[in-house]
């Protein structure tokens, strides 16, 4: 007798109708119940073809909520990380380094080279002095 045990605790999945998991049923009568209201809706008003394709399109929304997953993220998960970083976060971000070892030196030598003018300045002062004396 053997029982099969998945291999990753994690990946398990329970199957409660049809083989689907609760999310996926919950999800499939939500759209069929969408698709057959569309149909009895507008199946006079809008002729057979357009009304399918109508009842098509309503229904998919619900399907990929309960079916797709995508990189261990559900469609609104997805869906939600998209429209982050497509539309909230700028697509083009620029680099500025902040080189603090630049900053510190240009900072040390222009700290020298004041303190070398005031000296070669007292210096200048010093010699006119002893020339105008």
């Amino acid at each position: 007798m053997e029982i099969k045990i998945n291999r990753e605790v994690r990946n398990y999945k329970e199957s409660i109708f049809f083989g689907m998991s609760l999310r996926q049923f919950i999800c499939v009568v939500i759209s069929c119940g969408f698709a057959v209201m569309m149909y009895f809706t507008f199946r006079n008003k809008l002729g057979l073809e357009i009304t399918s394709w109508l009842c098509i399109a309503v229904a998919l929304p619900f399907v990929l909520v309960g079916f797709v997953k995508y990189n261990g993220m559900n469609f609104e998960e997805v869906v939600r990380s998209f429209v982050y970083s497509k539309f909230l976060v700028p697509s083009r971000l620029p680099f500025k380094s902040d080189n603090i070892y630049l900053q510190l030196t240009e900072e040390y030598k222009n700290n020298e080279i004041r303190k070398e003018l005031k000296r070669e300045k007292t210096i200048f002062k010093r010699q006119r002095k002893t020339q105008n004396s």
